[in-house]
This record gives C-alpha cells, structure tokens and sequence, in this order.
C-alpha cells in the first residue's frame, strides 16, 4: 500500500510499505479517507526526529520510518474479535493517544498525561497518511451521519483547541483573546464562539492568516506588530481587559500580551507550544491575581462531545480548511505549502484514497 513516511528533517516520502497483516482482539483495520497535516509533523519535517521515535518506543515498539497523520478520519473494513464499538461499514474518527492504562495518571482517568504515550502516526506503525492503519477499539468514534469526512478529520486539532477554551473556564458572554491564527489558534476562536463569548478578538500578524481568519466570527483582528494588544483591549473593555485569554502561537510575546490584556482574577491559558524559553514577569500574575493554565492535548473520551457539538452548527471547523489535496502532492503541495512564511494556507486536509 501507499504510504507518507517520514525518514528524517526533510525526508518525507510517499512510497510503498507492507499491508497490515493480522488484528488483536480490540483492534480495528481502518481505510483513512482524510488526515489532516498538523504543525507536530511540520516540526517533525523540519527539525526532527522530535516525537517520532529514533529509537524503538517503550510502549509500542515503533521506529522510524514512522508513517504520519494523526487527524483522521476512515472507514471500517474488518474489526477484532472482541470489538464493540465500532464494525465494518461504520465512518469514524480517530482518538490518536495511545496510553499505557497502568500508570499514575492513567489510573486517574488523566490518560492524555499517561507516562509511556504514543500516538498514531507519531509513534505506532500505522497512520492516518496511508492507505490501510490499525487502531485499538478505543480510538475510534463513530461519525454521525450528518458529519462529513472533512469534519470528522478536523475532530482532533478541534479537541486540542477546545479544551484550552474549556481549560480557560469560557463562560456566555466573556471576552476572550485568542493569540495566533494558525489552525489551532483559528479553531480557538470557533470554540470561544461556541462556549458563548460575548466577544472574541483574534491577534494574527500575518496578514494573510489574518485574511483567513475574517471568516471566523472574530469581534476584531489585531495585528501585534502595529498595534499594542493590551493596550488595544484595554481601551475596548474601559481599562478592565478580557476575562480569558488563549495563546495559540508560541511564543514569548504573545504570552506577555495575553497576560497584560486580561483583567484582574482572569485567566491565560497556554495552548500553543513553545519550543524554546520565554521571560516573564511572574510579579504580574500576582499583582493581578491571575490563574495560569497549561494545557496538553486532550481529553481523551471527548470525541463524542465535540463531533456533537460540530453536528449542532455551532462549531463549523470546516472553516479552517484552505485546501484539499491528493497523498501524492503530500509534501510539496501540503508540507512545503504550510512551511512558508509567505504561504496563505490555513489548514490543508490529504485525500488519502
């Protein structure tokens, strides 16, 4: 079967790799038909091997080359015996974390924090960006009708950006700051939108990211580069600021910029992953008695929820897609696409058949 491998930084390849062969009890065989493209395989492309595994995985064994996508939706073609939750014919999402059920954490229902994690298309043999993968019972959600492929594809940046929304403590009629208008940032501003904030406003500055964003319901787009956020917000809000305040793109600006645009006994929530350090100014926190929250993927039983939540209307994440593209053009029309600076592509979904 075909397949989009990833060999090492800049070493990406669609190519030909084994069927799976055989099913454990609890585990599926799964047709994906769309896999989204995530900023963790960008990372990947350009400065891994980060999370896929150099070395064989402690949990499940995987080592590159590791067949990516982790945002995918599929059809069932053959289930385990012991299968329930899903059987052949059925559509389905998939829940990518692979977790260990043993250790503290997961012991604690906290299985997205599990010690050993793994996930599909990162670290297990299969991916959302081939022709065939395998998956365990307990990562598949079956898609309600009304839902497409795109949408059911999208169920897991939208998972990501709504528990940072939920993390954040969003109540009807807040004021919400989202920093970055990447995917998740994007998604963000649906689901602050979708919780009730009275007004959300987006800080982007790209401009044409921001011109993605339009669409999106943001009360405002900021661009941090001319204007002074805080200061913007302020003067928006009679000097009091935003309730809550989510960052989305990663940086140490944007960071500062959430903290000083929220109001007293606010709350910053960190989404966005960092990869390098950031100064701040704790004495701030305090002054303003504000609640910081980290957050890591998700929640891992909440796929039900938000593919309900899309179904209602009141979370279209199918308005982050930008394009839709074959397997084949993976890399130069999605990978490389997403990579430039100068690039207006928002969310790209791959067609895998």
């Amino acid at each position: 079967m075909r397949a989009v491998r990833y060999h090492a930084a800049r070493d990406v390849r669609v190519e030909q790799v084994p069927e799976p062969d055989g099913l454990g009890d609890h585990e599926l065989l799964v047709r994906p038909r769309y896999c989204g493209i995530c900023g963790t395989d960008l990372h990947e492309y350009v400065a891994g091997p980060i999370v896929t595994p150099a070395d064989p995985h402690p949990l499940t064994g995987a080592q590159n080359p590791q067949i990516l996508g982790h945002e995918f939706s599929a059809d069932v073609l053959e289930v385990g015996a012991s299968v329930v939750a899903a059987r052949p014919g059925d559509r389905v999402a998939i829940m990518p974390l692979i977790f260990c059920g043993q250790c503290y954490f997961c012991r604690r229902g906290l299985n997205h924090l599990c010690t050993r994690m793994a996930c599909v298309g990162l670290s297990w043999a299969w991916g959302g960006l081939g022709e065939l993968a395998v998956v365990a019972e307990y990562q598949v959600a079956v898609i309600p009708e009304a839902l497409s492929y795109q949408q059911g594809a999208l169920i897991e940046p939208a998972a990501v950006a709504e528990y940072g929304v939920q993390r954040g403590g969003v109540r009807p009629g807040d004021r919400v700051l989202v920093t970055g208008g990447g995917p998740i940032g994007a998604l963000a501003v649906l689901a602050a939108r979708a919780a009730g904030a009275g007004a959300v406003y987006l800080s982007e500055p790209n401009a044409v990211r921001a011109s993605a964003a339009e669409h999106l319901g943001a009360t405002v787009i900021f661009n941090p580069a001319e204007v002074s956020v805080p200061d913007e917000l302020r003067e928006r809000t009679g000097g009091i600021g935003v309730d809550v305040a989510i960052e989305c793109a990663g940086n140490a600006r944007a960071l500062n910029d959430c903290v000083r645009a929220t109001r007293r006994a606010g709350t910053v929530v960190q989404t966005g992953l960092h990869v390098g350090s950031a100064e701040v100014e704790p004495m701030m926190w305090s002054q303003n008695d504000l609640t910081i929250v980290g957050t890591w993927c998700y929640r891992v039983y909440d796929w039900q929820r938000i593919a309900a939540l899309i179904q209602s209307g009141a979370f279209p994440v199918e308005r982050v897609i930008t394009s839709e593209i074959e397997l084949a053009a993976t890399v130069p029309k999605g990978i490389e696409a997403l990579i430039d600076p100068a690039g207006s592509e928002l969310k790209i979904l791959v067609s895998v058949e």
